[in-house]
């Protein structure tokens, strides 16, 4: 696809805006307070103790409502999610409500796929959600196929339609909550470390190499959004562990749309290091951005254990602190590549996902860029679209296990 039309629908985008105060000159980590967003500012005290107070208050959930759901249901779904007891519970309610949703990845998953769930404890002592897909009995297994999800998702809501086309096909599909998301122990939505995280996920998916249905097969990774940095750098710590890397809408670096501005930034950062585990980055509905179908876009909220509230503060830092570390290790990229990327993408930029194609040293890489399409191309887009991109990704499996 021709560039200029990414880079039109870059310029066609809607500026950010946020209301700064004007009546202080106190200076707070070198930055005065009139730079500080109001959002912000009304949570600051003088005293770090108060504040820390404040934050470790509970927050009462939003009140879900959704429709088709009874009222029991949407309670269960409105309580807090904090911790995994809570969120596994939640996920065994609504089990049943979503396979029966009316979109293209439940309404026509493959029959006959087998399915596995378990739990490992980790070396950190986390118990960790894992879960497999593989073919029918009689259908020979060609490669193992390892997945990451993205910020806000989970590997049990519309992977599980994903995962069972991509099993159909001949695939043992793997994947996991990572620790402090979806059915896995931890905080949810908190990333203390991204590297710890990307360290979790390589021994999580080493444990899964070793299992006897796929040893001596070859393996992929595959990540989407958030799940592409953590790809990204998993096969950076790892270059030859992989016969292939499949990145879809990849964060390799956050859009500047979606990205407070520096002086703000600067803030955030500071007061991550006194309360990390604060709700208080600023952030927009990112369910609008990502889903172009609107009737998709509302099947998003069927997923009640997916992380929704605001983002804590050490996790915003760690985000972006791994999208810069993998903007200056894009060269270092050399496994068999596969970028997917939305053109109208307007939460990671797809003009990122064009540079990292040309920057990496891979001889063997592929960039589709999908006209008009959003941030979530396998979720999302119209029915036709999305059996578009998984064919893609079939297509690309199998020409690469061939040369295997």
């Amino acid at each position: 696809m021709d560039s200029s039309l990414i880079l039109r629908q870059q310029q066609q985008q809607t500026p950010r805006s946020y209301v700064i105060l004007r009546n202080s000159d106190h200076l707070i980590g070198g930055l005065k307070v009139s730079q500080i967003p109001t959002s912000l500012r009304q949570r600051m005290s003088s005293k770090s103790t108060s504040l820390v107070s404040r934050t470790r208050q509970t927050i009462t959930a939003k009140k879900k409502s959704l429709e088709g759901v009874s009222d029991e249901l949407n309670t269960l779904a409105s309580q807090d999610l904090s911790q995994a007891p809570a969120r596994r519970s939640v996920r065994s309610a609504f089990v049943d409500v979503q396979q029966h949703l009316d979109h293209v990845l439940f309404k026509m998953a493959p029959p006959g796929i087998r399915t596995e769930e378990w739990y490992e404890v980790n070396s950190k002592g986390f118990e960790i959600f894992c879960k497999s897909w593989l073919p029918k009995a009689d259908f020979p297994i060609k490669a193992a196929l390892c997945f990451c999800h993205g910020y806000g998702d989970t590997c049990t809501f519309f992977f599980e339609g994903i995962a069972r086309r991509i099993a159909a096909s001949g695939y043992g599909v793997y994947a996991m909550d990572y620790p402090y998301f979806g059915l896995s122990e931890g905080l949810h939505g908190y990333i203390p470390s991204f590297d710890g995280l990307v360290d979790d996920v390589i021994e999580q998916y080493s444990n899964v190499k070793a299992r006897p249905e796929v040893v001596g097969l070859p393996r992929f990774i595959m990540g989407q959004s958030m799940g592409g940095a953590v790809t990204l750098k998993v096969h950076l710590k790892q270059p030859h562990e992989w016969d292939g890397v499949i990145l879809v809408a990849p964060m390799a670096k956050i859009a500047e749309d979606v990205t407070p501005p520096a002086a703000v930034l600067k803030v955030l950062a500071l007061m991550s290091k006194v309360i990390p585990e604060a709700k208080l980055f600023p952030q927009k509905d990112l369910a609008e951005l990502a889903f172009r179908d609107a009737t998709k876009r509302k099947m998003a909220d069927y997923n009640v254990i997916s992380y929704s509230d605001q983002m804590r503060l050490r996790t915003a830092v760690e985000l972006l602190k791994a999208t810069r570390d993998i903007e200056s290790q894009l060269e270092k990229i050399s496994s068999p590549l596969l970028v997917l990327h939305g053109a109208a993408d307007k939460v990671t930029d797809p003009l990122v996902s064009k540079f990292l194609y040309e920057k990496a040293s891979s001889k063997d890489k592929t960039l589709k860029l999908y006209e008009e399409g959003y941030h979530s191309i396998l979720e999302g887009e119209p029915d036709d679209r999305i059996l578009k991109v998984l064919d893609d990704i079939v297509s690309w499996l199998d020409c690469h296990c061939a040369l295997k």
